[in-house]
C-alpha cells in the first residue's frame, strides 16, 4: 500500500469513527434529558378538554412509535440507527406534524452559506496578514493590524455580535439586524433578493469574521517568524532572491500546511459559534433552530440538529483532509 492509500485509508476509518462516537453519544445525552416527548405531546393535545383513557392511550402508543421510544435502550439505539440512515428523525414535538427533517433542510443552507463565507475571509485573510506580520516584522502597519486582531481574539462571539448589532442596527442604521432576508420578497436570482441576502448576511459573517481572524493571524505569524530563520530562506536572501519570491513560495506555503490541518480542527468551533451568532441576529439557520429545540424541549428536533451538524462537520474534516495531499506531496509519496 503506497503512502496515499495508507493516508485515505487511515482518514476514512477516521471519519466512520468520529460519526459512529459522535452519533451515538448525541443518543446518550438526549436520554438523559428530563423531558419525554411523548408524555409532553399527549399533555399539549389533551389540555383543551377530557379525553377518552383508552384513546390517550392509543395516542401515546402511537407518538412512542413516532418518536423512536418503543422497547429497551437497546431496541431505541438500534431503531434510531435505522432511522438515521433513512434520514428519518420522525415528527417535531414543537412543529408537530412537520417532520424533523424537513425543519432541517429549510434551514441547513442558510448555516452552510454563512460559514463558508465566514470560514474562508477568517482564513485567508488571517493567514495572509499572519503571513506578513511574520516575514516584514518591522512594518509598522502591520504591527497595528497584528494587535487590532489580538485584541478581538479573546472577545466571545456573541459580545462581538452584540457590539455590532448596537452600532449598525441602533446608533448608525444602515444594517439590517434581524432575520436572512427581506420578508416580502419571495426566494429567486433577483437582483433585490440576492442584494437583501447579502445585506441581512453581512452582520452575521463579520461576526464569525472578526471573532475568528484572530486565531489564525497569531499561529500564521508565529510560524512565519520561524521559517524565516530557516537556513533555506535565509541562504536564499543571500542568493538575492527577491524578496516577493521568499515570501511566497519559502515562507508562506510552508507556514500554510500546518494551517490547512488547523482549518479541520476548527471547524467544530466555527459552528458553535455560529449557533450563538444565528440566535443573536434571528438567523434562519441551524443553529437557531437548535436553541429553539432546546428551549421547547423538542427531543426529536435537538436530536436531528445534532446529528446533522456531526455529520456535516465531520464530512467537511474529511474533505479538508483529502486536499492536504494537493499541498505537501510527502503524504503522497509516503
Amino acid at each position: 500500500m503506497d503512502g496515499f492509500s495508507k493516508y485515505l485509508a487511515q482518514r476514512l476509518f477516521q471519519f466512520f469513527l468520529v460519526l459512529f462516537l459522535g452519533i451515538s453519544l448525541t443518543f446518550l445525552i438526549t436520554k438523559l434529558s428530563p423531558v419525554d416527548p411523548v408524555e409532553q405531546s399527549v399533555s399539549l393535545m389533551t389540555s383543551f378538554g377530557a379525553t377518552d383513557p383508552r384513546a390517550v392511550e392509543l395516542m401515546r402508543e402511537a407518538l412512542a412509535e413516532l418518536y423512536g421510544l418503543q422497547g429497551s435502550l437497546f431496541e431505541q439505539y438500534i431503531n434510531f440507527w435505522s432511522r438515521i440512515i433513512v434520514g428519518d428523525f420522525g415528527p417535531s414535538l414543537s412543529s408537530f406534524p412537520t417532520p424533523v427533517m424537513s425543519l432541517i433542510m429549510a434551514a441547513l443552507p442558510w448555516t452552510v452559506g454563512l460559514l463558508l463565507q465566514a470560514l474562508i475571509i477568517s482564513w485567508c485573510l488571517g493567514n495572509l496578514l499572519g503571513a506578513l506580520a511574520g516575514y516584514y516584522r518591522s512594518n509598522m502597519l502591520l504591527k497595528l493590524s497584528g494587535a487590532l486582531v489580538m485584541a478581538l481574539h479573546p472577545v466571545p462571539a456573541y459580545i462581538i455580535g452584540l457590539v455590532l448589532l448596537l452600532l449598525f442596527g441602533f446608533i448608525w442604521p444602515i444594517l439590517p439586524i434581524s432575520g436572512g432576508a427581506q420578508m416580502n420578497l419571495p426566494p429567486s436570482f433577483s437582483f433585490d433578493y440576492i442584494r437583501s441576502l447579502i445585506l441581512h448576511g453581512t452582520l452575521p459573517a463579520l461576526t464569525l469574521v472578526l471573532g475568528g481572524i484572530g486565531s489564525w493571524f497569531i499561529s500564521m505569524r508565529s510560524l512565519a517568524s520561524n521559517i524565516v530563520t530557516d537556513d533555506h530562506v535565509v541562504y536564499a536572501e543571500l542568493a538575492g532572491v527577491s524578496s516577493g519570491k521568499i515570501f511566497s513560495q519559502y515562507v508562506a506555503r510552508n507556514a500554510l500546511l500546518p494551517q490547512l490541518t488547523g482549518l479541520a480542527l476548527s471547524l467544530g468551533g466555527v459552528f458553535g459559534g455560529a449557533v450563538i451568532t444565528e440566535f443573536v441576529y434571528n438567523y434562519p439557520g441551524v443553529g437557531r433552530l437548535l436553541i429553539q429545540g432546546i428551549y421547547r424541549g423538542d427531543y426529536s428536533l435537538v436530536l436531528g440538529v445534532t446529528t446533522i451538524s456531526i455529520v456535516a462537520v465531520a464530512v467537511a474534516v474529511l474533505i479538508i483532509d483529502l486536499l492536504y495531499p494537493l499541498i505537501d506531496p510527502r503524504v503522497r509519496l509516503g
